[in-house]
């Protein structure tokens, strides 16, 4: 009999849920490790040579589950959604990214250091990561790599209102337009899961980014606010964004500090 597939994962991350939610729609049965809980997890990954989530596995094999593309090969699975090109890419992730500036001006100051759902993540931080999404991205098309360390990034101590981390978006914003100015885009880039297509990436990046503002905007609602110019199919549309907003096993309490 064959190993069973094992997905490991943790909550909030956009890939590890898109993962999960893509075995699902297959009908492909699998162990949930969440390596937030499981405290040998992470070890049992280096064992293999994994060092980041989300990974699966099947006995000694395993594949980064970043991109679906590599998850799909990884479980036998043919793709046959077409992607968005870079030209509709850059329009979304620029207005994802304004969204996520009118957003975090919205967080109200008793929320700003409370902890998502089983990690050792705030609602500023999580401001914050959605603009280092496109800053990993630029790192990469101009010679450098996507790598893990991105996604692991704090704000800095001065970035400690939502004036000064919208202002550090402000700034991403106009770096990413900078560069889709300059017109070169190139075949591939590196990442901490591999040599990948830049338009998947770029993919990758816009969708990533999305789904951490549909967080935030769940953020403000469970504040009681009405989420300024609220993100809905006509700007997300294209992109294959989860089904569930936070994780289809850890539910979204926005409002209420966590613990892990």
């Amino acid at each position: 009999m064959a190993d069973a597939y094992k997905v490991y994962w943790q909550p909030g991350c956009t890939s590890c849920l898109r993962a999960k939610e893509f075995l699902k729609e297959h009908g492909i049965p699998f162990e949930s490790i969440n390596v937030r809980e499981d405290n040998d997890a992470m070890a049992d990954l280096a064992r293999l040579g994994a060092m980041s989530i989300p990974v699966i596995t099947r006995g000694d094999d395993f594949a980064f589950a970043q991109e679906i593309r590599d998850l799909a090969d990884f479980v036998g699975v043919k793709l046959t959604r077409a992607q968005l090109p870079p030209a509709e890419l850059n329009k979304k992730i620029d207005l994802i990214l304004a969204a996520a500036q009118r957003f975090v001006k919205q967080i109200p100051a008793d929320t700003l250091r409370v902890n998502l759902p089983g990690r050792d993540r705030n609602c500023l931080d999580l401001a914050y990561h959605i603009f280092v999404i496109p800053t990993a991205f630029l790192d990469a098309v101009r010679g450098g790599a996507v790598t893990f360390e991105h996604f692991e990034r704090m704000p800095p101590p001065e970035f400690d209102t939502v004036e000064k981390v919208s202002a550090y978006g402000q700034d991403v914003r106009k770096d990413f337009a900078a560069w889709w100015r300059e017109g070169t885009v190139p075949g591939t880039v590196n990442t901490y899961y591999g040599v990948q297509p830049t338009q998947g990436v770029m993919e990758r990046t816009a969708w990533h980014a999305a789904q951490h503002c549909r967080q935030l905007m769940t953020v403000v609602a469970n504040a009681g606010l009405e989420p300024d110019g609220p993100l809905g199919e006509a700007e997300l549309g294209g992109l294959p964004l989860p089904d569930e907003v936070y994780d289809d096993e850890v539910p979204m309490q926005a409002g209420a500090a966590a613990n892990g």
